[in-house]
């Protein structure tokens, strides 16, 4: 539901592929429009050139041209984004894009080298702790983001209904009913919750050199906390897992970290899933917490509801919104609208009853009683027409704990950005932690007052590149427009030029620090950073080599690079441009397990197994990493450790023929003759025809 524009620009083609391919369903029906009007508007222009001379062409042309451009003047929707042209749409907003680009990259910042997002952490105000009572042992945390949940879809709002879960969690929670996102999108929602971060140029986690900053996570982690996340889909995608991993994340669950016991969402006509449906997730996250390592921080992201809608069990939730509209006293307006978008609908059920159960078995854990839970959205789901431009950010966000004093409900605006600040506040006056004496968030903390107020300002960056809204005290302003919001959060347009010129100044200022302190490395001095792990640096030597090797080449093809230098020994450059590889996405493993190769071809055994070992902790279920490993003790004569490899990868349920016949080769070379024997035949009964396996049984007799 939003034109196309200069977001464009902030995906990778992968990113944007996958996208698209689970929003649309591609089939050859879906190309005849573009086949059946161009061939249209050819067959009329052939009419009109043969009935119609030029002049009288030229004359309907002026005519149509002053009839359809006065239309602007009468009604105010032909001038909404939606009514444009698309093209021209695209056209302008790449334009404006790129010249708002390089007129902050024009700001003279010469000799400037100061930090101005840095402050006293003992300015951020502790909020939390007349709400919540807290304990001896330092609080577990949960954090539950649940993707596309608008506020609009709980608490007795307009789609409400389908949350019932949620909704009677929200009554029993510290609930902020005027809460934003700051992003239209999901690439926003883990610099922003978990570190008050500003944007960059598209978002923060586009910053391909991360520049030096402290988050939620690393803090916990530097103060005793185990620190966890988990998700269904990749965390490539928006480049997640560069975030996560530079804040030190200990334990990264996403797809490739699912075994057979876990069902995958169906994928798409073209073979594409986004990964685990939200049920398999919380499950997922159940059995995965360590509960003899605490204090924990565990984050949790949804995946289901989004795009294609597709989840377990789903006409069975289809018919629950049937029967609900059924007996629902809604408009038939509205009932109409549910009933359009059922698959939507019954999607947030499913999701609701995965929170639920996640909820309730978590109830039976020992350190519920000490667990501090966060849940929210990370922006409105789009596909639901949107009643104004606002609503795209209104998302629910409720902080629920057993140690709660009471339930509050707060009229006050805050963001996502104002949560780690009060968080961590709360958690350094009531708890024993490492002096945090610096911070350089944006937020400045929740607020909760009861009355509806902004004490906040909030730049909102509704797609990659575009940061055109704004919220400034009870306005909000929006590519040039202006509007004033209410107290339920609805907005409605106003003329006030002096006020509309002062934020757009302040809009432009915050414009010109985001763009100064991510471009320059100056949101938090790395002399103070004792948190983080920074990644890794190329020197421009190693980068010439890089980017003589790259040029226009996508990964997957400068991997195909890296294996033909690895093959002519060319061992030096193969790992340089594995490295590179990594840098980007620290989950590619087959660039990870090339890299530890190379090392174990060249004898350096020992660098060798750490670097495959951790390709094997990321990805447990890739036949690849095994094969390296047992080629690498093989060739160390380490068979000793093969056998510990061996059961994982039965453990796992890795089904691949090498993997047994590198371990039978193992006994026969450890003399175990009949344990060789055994594996073989268990082999070669699965593969009668393989002459390796044939030639190797002979030499066992």
């Amino acid at each position: 539901m939003l034109n196309l524009g200069a977001d464009i620009l902030g995906y990778s083609f992968d990113d944007a592929f996958s996208t698209v391919s689970v929003s649309e369903s591609i089939s050859i029906t879906y190309f005849l429009p573009f086949i059946i009007f161009p061939l249209l508007f050819l067959a009329i222009y052939q009419i009109i050139k043969k009935y119609i001379d030029t002049t009288m062409l030229k004359g309907i042309g002026v005519i149509s041209i002053l009839i359809f451009g006065s239309l602007k003047l009468i009604f105010s929707t032909v001038s909404v984004a939606a009514n444009k042209n698309k093209i021209a749409f695209l056209t302008y907003d790449i334009i404006k894009f790129q010249k708002e680009k390089n007129l902050l990259k024009n700001f003279n910042l010469d000799g400037r080298e100061d930090y101005p997002l840095l402050k006293p952490f003992d300015l951020s105000k502790d909020v939390l702790s007349p709400f919540i009572e807290a304990k001896t042992e330092k609080p577990n945390i949960v954090v539950i983001v649940v993707e596309g949940l608008g506020s609009e879809f709980v608490n007795n709002n307009e789609y409400s209904g389908f949350t019932p879960y949620i909704d009677e969690l929200i009554n029993k929670s510290l609930y902020w009913e005027n809460f934003t996102s700051t992003t239209g999108r999901s690439f926003g929602i883990l610099p922003a919750l978990l570190g008050s971060l500003p944007y960059g140029e598209k978002g923060f986690l586009e910053l391909t050199k991360t520049p030096s900053h402290i988050s939620l996570i690393s803090v916990l982690k530097a103060n005793g906390y185990t620190t966890s996340y988990y998700s269904g889909g990749p965390s490539s995608f928006d480049r997640k897992i560069n975030f996560l991993e530079y804040n030190g994340i200990d334990k990264l669950i996403d797809e490739n970290k699912y075994g057979s016991d876990y069902q995958k969402t169906a994928s798409n006509d073209g073979g594409f899933s986004w990964g685990y449906p939200d049920g398999e997730i919380f499950r997922k996250a159940l059995t995965s917490l360590d509960t003899e390592k605490q204090p924990r921080l565990d984050i949790v992201m949804t995946l289901s509801s989004h795009e294609p809608f597709e989840f377990p069990d789903k006409q069975e939730y289809m018919a629950k919104v049937d029967k609900m509209l059924s007996t629902s006293q809604r408009s038939e307006l509205l009932k109409n609208k549910i009933s359009s978008h059922k698959n939507i609908f019954s999607c947030l059920l499913y999701t609701d009853n995965a929170v639920k159960e996640f909820m309730n078995s978590y109830k039976e854990k020992p350190e519920y009683s000490n667990t501090i839970f966060i849940i929210t959205g990370d922006h409105r789901l789009i596909p639901i027409t949107q009643k104004d431009k606002l609503c795209r950010f209104h998302v629910p966000f409720l902080i629920y704990s057993p140690m709660l004093k009471k339930a509050e409900k707060f009229k006050s605006i805050s963001s996502h950005w104002d949560v780690t600040p009060s968080l961590l506040r709360h958690l350094f006056n009531n708890h024993k932690f490492k002096p945090l004496e610096k911070t350089a968030w944006i937020g400045n903390g929740l607020d909760t007052a009861k009355q509806f107020r902004n004490i906040h300002k909030i730049p909102l960056m509704r797609y990659k590149g575009s940061l055109n809204d704004f919220i400034y005290k009870d306005y909000f302003y929006s590519d040039g427009e202006l509007f004033k919001i209410n107290e339920n959060f609805g907005t409605y347009k106003v003329t006030e030029d002096a006020l509309q010129k002062a934020i757009a100044d302040s809009l432009l200022a915050f414009k010109k620090i985001n763009a100064y302190v991510t471009q320059r490395n100056k949101i938090f001095p790395d002399s103070l950073n004792i948190y983080v792990t920074p990644k890794m640096e190329f020197s421009e030597k190693q980068l010439a080599i890089i980017n003589n090797y790259k040029k226009e080449k996508t990964f997957d093809e400068l991997l195909l690079i890296t294996r033909d230098l690895a093959f002519k020994k060319q061992y030096a450059e193969a790992r340089l441009l594995c490295d590179f590889i990594l840098n980007e996405f620290p989950n590619y493993t087959d660039a990870r397990v090339l890299k530890g190769r190379t090392l174990a071809w060249e004898k350096d055994f020992e660098n060798s197994e750490k670097v495959l070992l951790n390709a094997l902790k990321r990805s447990p279920y890739y036949d690849d990493t095994y094969l390296a490993i047992l080629d690498l003790y093989w060739w160390s004569g380490q068979e000793d450790k093969s056998i510990e490899i061996y059961n994982q990868a039965i453990k796992n349920e890795v089904k691949n023929p090498e993997i047994s016949y590198k371990i039978a080769k193992t006994y026969q070379r450890g003399n175990n003759t009949k344990m060789s024997i055994k594996l073989i035949d268990s082999i070669i009964k699965n593969h009668p025809n393989n002459t390796d396996y044939l030639t190797f049984k002979k030499t066992l007799r």
